[in-house]
């Protein structure tokens, strides 16, 4: 299961870092996801990485959000800059084949991390 951390209260424009840390090392053969799910809403996904470390984001984090790995420390990061009131959320993350990333097709889910961002 993988561990979110790294959420808070942070006031607009401000900036957090996610980690997400497994518990063996799994990001060499696996894409791993970041995901939020704002209050009301359905679960969405934010940035993915996949086992070759290439990167792709969801078009209202372009330009703001970061995802990137440290293999060593088996762990994947969200850079948050810029924030918005609009991205607060609880956020998670996952790992496994990229097709299932993609579309958060997973059985389980580590408790998030939550963000919050005041205007």
């Amino acid at each position: 299961q993988l561990q979110a951390s790294g959420g808070g209260l942070v006031q607009a424009g401000g900036s957090l870092r996610l980690s997400c840390r497994a518990s063996e090392s799994i990001f060499s053969n696996n894409a791993a996801g970041w995901y939020r799910r704002a209050p009301g809403e359905q679960r969405e996904l934010v940035a993915v990485i996949d086992s070759g470390g290439t990167t792709n984001y969801v078009d209202f984090v372009k330009g703001r959000f970061t995802i990137s790995r440290d293999m060593a420390k088996n762990t994947v990061f969200l850079q948050m800059n810029s924030l918005k009131p609009e991205d607060t959320a609880d956020y998670y993350c996952n790992a496994g084949p990229l097709e299932c990333v993609g579309r958060a097709d997973f059985r389980s889910w580590g408790p998030g991390t939550q963000v919050t961002v005041s205007s």
